[in-house]
């Protein structure tokens, strides 16, 4: 198995055993990782982005790179949800936490994995839409859950806009020529353990918007968040 410093960090936050913290690094620029404010803080629908995110989604849901299951977990209770994540530790985790359905599944395999118009809507939260790297793996990754969606489906994904002010201060911005994209390079360590090197792409939406196009999606909505982190934003996307 590959190191995994990022799903083991979780898990040992989970069961009470992590003894130093997640480590996000881009060569000497380093972080802690907030674990428990990102994966951990129960959501509960009540906030304005909440009670957003909420309408725009139905079962059965496909939770994309769910964590530790902080979503799923809210879901589950109103339609049938499925939870999937690359890390096994971070399924073990969401299966300790009470996900119902929690699956060791590639979001880049979904045709592999899933059954043609298996859901009713899909959700992709922490930025993981980034790791298609590049317009075309952009597009190929719509194409495949367009499959495994039904013809009225929608799809709720996240990213950061590099074309907004505060998208360079993210841990391993790399700036790049073409209008409306940009990356970042980082990896995760734990009780020294070194990740791979990750490469999260970052799309604006008239980039989304270019790459949905020809896939059975087209963006009806992009909602920027609001609050210190404008960079970051929400796609809806739906069937024509």
């Amino acid at each position: 198995m590959s190191p995994d410093p990022y799903g083991r960090a979780i898990r040992d936050r989970v069961q009470g055993n992590q003894t130093e913290p997640l480590i996000h690094r881009d060569g000497p620029e380093s972080g802690e990782h907030p674990i428990g404010e990102f994966y951990l803080t129960p959501f509960t629908g009540e906030s304005a982005d909440g009670e957003w995110l909420e309408s725009r989604l139905e079962g059965p849901l496909l939770d994309i790179g769910a964590g530790a299951g902080r979503h799923a977990r809210y879901f589950q209770e109103r339609f049938e949800t499925v939870a999937i994540e690359v890390s096994e530790h971070l399924v073990e985790t969401m299966r300790e936490r009470g996900v119902r359905d929690a699956r060791r599944a590639d979001m880049f395999e979904l045709r592999e994995s899933f059954d043609r118009n298996q859901f009713r809507s899909a959700l992709a939260h922490g930025t993981q839409l980034g790791l298609a790297g590049s317009m075309q793996g952009l597009r190929r990754f719509l194409g495949d859950l367009a499959v495994v969606t039904a013809p009225e489906a929608t799809a709720v994904l996240d990213c950061y806009d590099p074309t907004v002010d505060g998208a360079e201060t993210l841990c391993g911005y790399r700036s790049d020529p073409t209008p409306g994209l940009a990356y970042r390079l980082l990896h995760f360590e734990y009780e020294g353990e070194v990740g791979e090197t990750l490469l999260f792409r970052l799309f604006s939406p008239s980039r989304v918007r270019e790459a949905a196009v020809g896939t059975g999606w087209h963006v009806a909505e992009v909602r920027h968040e609001s609050g210190e982190n404008q960079a970051h934003y929400w796609v809806t996307l739906e069937k024509p």
